[in-house]
């Protein structure tokens, strides 16, 4: 028999706004309002100047280890934008603060979180988000259950998950796409490709020429984007929302973008990474390229630029204020908010706050047997 071609196929890569702030006018055209745009990169700034802050929180040992989202507001804005707040479920892993908090999620929580408080992970009633995962690609797992559970239940519900590249060489990863294709579930799988999976670069983590590429061996619809690009990411996002909402199953993201900061602050990336490389990916910043473009249009200005940073410190002063004075938990919470039913040998503990009589009763699995000996 001849040899015959049994797949063949090509990965689009999606540019709106190019990095001087010039709008391609075709794919652009009525896509974001200019007041849409703008809050974008108000917000965006905000995020921008709470990454610095938390980041001098850390250094100060105000705060534990903190991953910086520096760089990457613009594949979370922009993603966030075509989801629907309080429908839709957004579940991150933990570079997209910009997003969580434009869906709902208090900008203190994430302080919390990262100050060693589980109450950080309490989500607020009627917000769809689930608390950051650290490990990495296991929520991929729920993302794709709460989709399933949508679907099943045939509720008007998309499920975005966001995970780095490093992330798509975890079997979890697989799994989860796999189950997604098979099942045709309402779910958009947003990967960050900030070129490197902690120390490692992309290209020792992976032999695949894209990321986007690893969809499709699950049947799953594929594109890559300038993850620096708000519009790009809002349109490539909006399509599969749509696509997800017809009932026509999952879509996977490639976001291309670069993470401007170490990996967390307990890293120090000078160490495996060139001063050129991350030279250039500044110049591809996501907050410069909005500004240009607004700037562009005559809607920005130092004026206005000035009372925005302004502001930024003002909100995010606030949010450290909020985090730092919250009464200390109470040492019963890890009993009364665990259990819907609290065994009785955990009750006598939390009474008691007492483990001394652990194991000094016979009647316990393994201690009656030595008893008897």
């Amino acid at each position: 028999m001849p040899r015959t071609v049994a797949y063949k196929t090509q990965i689009q890569h999606l540019s709106v706004l190019d990095e001087n702030g010039k709008l391609d006018s075709k794919l652009g055209k009525d896509l974001l309002s200019d007041e849409q745009v703008q809050q974008s990169y108000e917000h965006m700034t905000v995020c921008r100047q709470y990454d610095e802050v938390a980041f001098k929180l850390q250094r100060s040992g105000r705060m534990g280890t903190f991953p910086q989202n520096k760089g990457q507001e613009a594949a979370a804005i922009g993603s966030a934008l075509a989801a629907r707040k309080g429908q839709d479920w957004l579940v991150p892993a933990y570079r997209e603060n910009a997003a969580l908090f434009m869906h709902g999620l208090p900008m203190h929580s994430v302080l919390t979180y990262w100050m060693g408080d589980e109450r950080g992970s309490q989500i607020p009633e009627g917000v769809k988000i689930t608390p950051l995962s650290v490990p990495i690609g296991t929520h991929m797992l729920h993302a794709t259950g709460i989709a399933w559970a949508a679907k099943m239940r045939k509720e008007d519900s998309v499920t975005l998950t966001y995970f780095g590249d490093g992330a798509t060489s975890e079997g979890d990863f697989h799994e989860a796409a796999n189950f997604a294709g098979v099942l045709q579930v309402p779910c958009i799988f947003i990967c960050q490709n900030n070129s490197w999976a902690i120390s490692v670069p992309r290209e020792k983590q992976t032999a695949s020429e894209t990321f986007a590429q690893k969809a499709l061996a699950y049947g799953i619809p594929t594109i890559q984007v300038d993850g620096n690009d708000l519009f790009a990411m809002y349109l490539a996002t909006k399509e599969a929302h749509d696509r997800a909402r017809k009932g026509e199953g999952p879509t996977f993201i490639e976001a291309v973008t670069y993470r401007l900061a170490d990996h967390t602050t307990a890293d120090d990336a000078s160490r495996y990474r060139d001063t050129s490389e991350l030279d250039a990916w500044k110049a591809k910043d996501p907050l410069i390229r909005l500004r240009k473009y607004l700037e562009n249009k005559g809607l920005w200005d130092d004026e206005k630029q000035e009372a925005l940073e302004a502001k930024a410190k003002a909100i995010v002063q606030e949010v450290v204020k909020t985090a730092e004075e919250m009464p200390k938990p109470d040492v019963t919470d890890i009993f009364d908010y665990t259990f819907a039913e609290i065994p009785e040998s955990l009750r006598v503990q939390r009474d008691t706050m007492r483990t001394t009589s652990l194991g000094q009763n016979p009647d316990q699995a393994g201690l009656g047997a030595r008893a008897a000996r």
